[in-house]
């Protein structure tokens, strides 16, 4: 309304000015000067009048415009004496001071919300439209056998050779899926997504279950094999009591000797029952690791001497290749050598006759490879390792892997065991740092 009125006010003026000059147009030159002298005075006031209560609120809406382009949510407008104007300008700066909180509230959500990510013990993996691999935890880096996040970022999938990116290249669509790896690790994988600014992205959770699912595996075949072992011992335990009992009274006795000879057999039976359950015992009796400082290279050669007889045996050749400068480790080295040994019988019993094993040792970090060349093991076999009880032998009891995965998780170890491209089968052994 005012800026109509401004206007009015600015036409009639020039009309009333006009209309002096055509009457003053025969009069005195002089008059006539004057005349024109005030009447480009009042021009000037009128032009600096409209230029303030026009003109500079307009620019001043118009500044207000840049800034939200710029999304400069920090400046003010200054108000322009034009109540109009003003009005707009108080509401423009409420505006301003509201966005502005609102940006500071979410980048400090959004700040949090990463710190959380990034602390978080599962594994946040968020891929772009094409599948590569955009941003991901720390966690998720360990995960995936990593210590830098630039190897993986910009990656697919099937361009990660781990264990885990290839079980995770089997999630085709949203879900949860449980994945046990060669390592004996387990993972709760979940595939879902997100919308961000239209466009869907994929993203996956990585939980670890392992140290859950190994404490219920613990308790519950702990509780079997004692529940066994206390049966079969009391049982075995009264049958070669009764059975020597009964040989002794037939010791006399003629034409006794085919029976005397079969008890003896059922005796050596009931003992061997009894070693028998005593292996599963004792794997749930492995004592706390009394670590020292060792040298790691020393312990290789010392379990290589003891294992060469049985190698030689089997014509299979044993490689060592050594790190050149000592790798001071904390072991028990009792049970780590007991470790050792059972490697190397698991690969020697794969390779079977003529063939070889390399053992090397490196630093930075510190570790062990035991590799064979035996039969391998296949996807389904890799799937199983390190679960109680199984075993590929035929009369395999499956505690030997057991049994080194208790004594490795004691040490605070990671390890693998998977067949290669080579042909190679590997028991990789990482000592902490």
């Amino acid at each position: 309304m005012r800026i109509r009125y401004y206007f009015l006010i600015f036409v009639l003026l020039l009309l009333v000015v006009l209309s002096l000059m055509t009457y003053l147009m025969a009069g005195n030159g002089t008059t006539l000067f004057y005349v024109m002298e005030s009447v480009i005075f009042l021009t000037i006031v009128f032009l600096i009048v409209f230029y303030r209560k026009i003109v500079k609120p307009l620019n001043t809406i118009s500044n207000g415009m840049d800034l939200l382009k710029e999304q400069d949510f920090s400046s003010r407008l200054s108000p322009v004496g034009q109540y109009e104007a003003d009005r707009i300008v108080k509401v423009f700066n409420r505006m301003m001071e509201q966005l502005k909180n609102e940006r500071i509230n979410l980048r400090a959500q959004n700040h949090f919300l990463d710190l959380l990510i990034q602390a978080s013990p599962m594994g946040v993996v968020i891929f772009d439209l094409d599948g590569h691999i955009v941003s991901l935890n720390p966690s998720a880096v360990r995960m995936f056998g990593f210590t830098v996040e630039a190897e993986l970022l910009g990656k697919m999938l099937a361009e990660i050779d781990t264990p885990l990116s290839q079980e995770l290249l089997n999630m085709r669509s949203e879900g949860v899926r449980t994945v046990r790896l060669n390592d004996s690790t387990i993972y709760k994988c979940t595939l879902s997504s997100f919308v961000d600014k239209g466009f869907r992205h994929s993203f996956i959770l990585i939980e670890s279950l392992t140290q859950e699912v190994m404490k219920a595996e613990k308790k519950a075949y702990e509780k079997v094999i004692r529940m066994i072992a206390h049966e079969v011992n009391n049982t075995t335990a009264g049958i070669t009591s009764t059975l020597d009992t009964v040989d002794s009274a037939l010791g006399g006795m003629p034409d006794t000797d085919d029976i005397r000879e079969a008890m003896q057999v059922c005796i050596d039976r009931c003992f061997g029952m009894s070693r028998f359950i005593t292996n599963f015992a004792d794997v749930v009796k492995i004592p706390e690791p009394c670590v020292s400082p060792v040298n790691l290279n020393e312990v290789v050669l010392s379990c290589k001497r003891f294992m060469e007889t049985v190698c030689r045996n089997r014509n299979i050749s044993v490689h060592v290749e050594l790190c050149e400068k000592p790798l001071d480790v904390s072991l028990d080295t009792v049970l780590f050598e007991q470790v050792l040994v059972n490697i190397m019988k698991n690969a020697a019993e794969s390779i079977g006759t003529d063939g070889d094993i390399y053992i090397r040792t490196t630093a930075a970090p510190v570790s062990l490879e035991i590799a064979d060349t035996g039969k391998g093991i296949d996807k389904e076999t890799e799937t199983k390792l390190f679960t109680p009880f199984f075993s590929t032998k035929p009369h395999g009891q499956g505690i030997g892997l057991i049994f080194i995965r208790e004594v490795l998780l004691k040490h605070n170890c990671t390890f693998s065991l998977r067949t290669y491209a080579d042909g190679l089968t590997r028991f990789k052994i990482r000592f902490p740092a």
